[in-house]
């Protein structure tokens, strides 16, 4: 839980320090255990959840969806939905859970987001994005913030980018996360709006000048810590970072905190592969399965000499029945005996 004796005020000016650098909301990614594996990388990050669907907490009462490990803050709920008073009372239920922040989704292009009338279709209805926010913001004393697409199909971001922060920042929104393309919701897959659609960088680059008083983060295509100091260099206050934080975690998240916040030193990935081994001991004496956690650690060595056998070893062996952390400790083992190798 985050620290509930801490004036809203301070909280939230943590929260928006630490969106210097965050973890994109991926669904089926960014679980509870991704999340403590990032945060034993970076202390500062700002790391999210999956998307959560307010359905699910107000009318399902899932609230499992909820769950979290105290390590994990500064850590942000997202949410999905486009009614103000059931997304008003999801936000109320994760800011009581203890959430730092609770995001909105307004950029998912999935089939399943679009017949739930929430996700990027949105963007089509800025009006109805700003009552949410607004009724959210109402409702919880923690941040209120947005995950955009600079448009959707046919709208020219040029026009439609400008009039959706406005109205966002009139009703109340101090910090937003723009994905510098556009969704295409009739013809491309979830995966190619990924990739397919222009990355336009500089659009989100004259929102900031348009709007110098709203915190702005970029999201989209950035693939190295290079490419996020550069975006802060050149002015925008945020970066958010998906795949390549996910698949290749250590180098994204292991200098973060020295190069992104001037505080701290570099986390390596042998050394968060050591601080997860009590966490995924607790995790199986709770009956939890190793490859819960494993899978979100196949990345850590991405590029390095032994990366292909640890993947390996994790991926064949996670699966067996007695399966724990002497795994990874000897999977751990060939790693370092491949970077041996390398130095002679």
């Amino acid at each position: 839980m985050s620290d509930q004796g801490t004036p809203a005020k301070q909280r939230n000016s943590d929260v928006q320090r630490a969106a210097r650098l965050s973890t994109a909301p991926m669904m089926d990614w960014t679980d509870r255990h991704c999340r403590y594996l990032h945060r034993q990388l970076s202390s500062h990050a700002l790391l999210y959840t999956e998307m959560v669907t307010a359905p699910a907490l107000v009318r399902g009462g899932a609230v499992h969806l909820l769950d979290h490990h105290p390590a994990e803050h500064p850590v942000a709920l997202q949410l999905g939905g486009s009614d103000p008073a059931e997304l008003a009372e999801a936000a109320r239920i994760g800011a009581q859970a203890g959430y730092d922040e609770i995001n909105l989704n307004v950029g998912c292009p999935s089939d399943r987001v679009q017949s739930g009338c929430f996700g990027a279709v949105l963007m089509k209805d800025p009006a109805l994005v700003a009552s949410c926010v607004a009724a959210m913001r109402r409702a919880v004393d923690v941040d209120v913030t947005v995950k955009c697409r600079i448009g959707v199909d046919d709208q020219d971001p040029h026009e439609v980018l400008p009039e959706f922060l406005s109205r966002m920042v009139g009703a109340g929104v101090e910090r937003i996360a723009v994905h510098a393309r556009k969704a295409w919701l009739e013809g491309l897959s979830p995966k190619e709006n990924r990739d397919i659609p222009p990355l336009d960088y500089p659009l989100v680059h004259r929102m900031k000048e348009l709007f110098p008083n709203l915190h702005l983060s970029v999201n989209g295509g950035i693939t190295t810590l290079d490419q996020a100091q550069a975006f802060l260099e050149g002015g925008l206050d945020g970066v958010m970072i998906g795949r390549a934080a996910y698949h290749s975690p250590a180098d994204i998240l292991g200098e973060a905190d020295r190069r992104i916040y001037g505080d701290g030193v570099d986390t390596s990935a042998e050394d968060a592969v050591r601080a997860m081994l009590p966490y995924i001991d607790a995790h199986l004496d709770q009956g939890g399965k190793l490859g819960q956690i494993t899978r979100h650690m196949l990345g850590l060595f991405a590029g390095r000499p032994g990366a292909r056998q640890w993947r390996r070893m994790l991926s064949e062996g996670a699966p067996l029945p007695d399966a724990g952390t002497a795994l990874v400790v000897s999977a751990l083992e060939h790693i370092e005996e491949a970077r041996e190798k390398q130095a002679v």
